[in-house]
């Protein structure tokens, strides 16, 4: 597969998911700007920077698969961290349940992902 990380189904998912993130955590109290405002544009923003590396790094599968797990990992954690924004009221339910729905499926491609790295290889290796 050559082409660009940017082509990625995953990755526009996963960027565009942050980007909404963005957007709603800029309605959170200021008093979370340290804490859980900070916490869940991190995690968010670590999917598709994750799968950037990944991609790039590519034609060394231990590593690919590496990157792509932490992807996943940010995945859950932003996962989380939607929770607490929905049960802390500054997140309605239905937009929760959409977002979460995103990650979820972010989790299975990147699972996909790292459990068959040959797939991704630069053509000629």
């Amino acid at each position: 597969m050559n082409g660009s990380y940017k082509d990625l189904k995953v990755y526009n998912l996963a960027y565009s998911s942050a980007m909404e993130i963005f957007g709603i955590t800029k309605t959170f109290p200021k008093e979370e700007l340290y804490s859980l405002t900070d916490q869940i544009r991190r995690s968010s923003r670590a999917v598709p920077a994750n799968i950037a590396e990944a991609y790039r790094k590519r034609r060394y599968p231990k590593h690919f698969t590496s990157k792509i797990t932490d992807a996943d990992a940010e995945a859950s954690e932003t996962s989380t961290w939607l929770d607490f924004a929905k049960d802390c009221h500054y997140l309605q339910e239905p937009i929760c349940k959409i977002l979460v729905e995103k990650y979820a499926e972010i989790g299975k491609m990147l699972n996909s992902m790292a459990s068959n790295p040959e797939r991704f290889l630069p053509k000629g290796t």
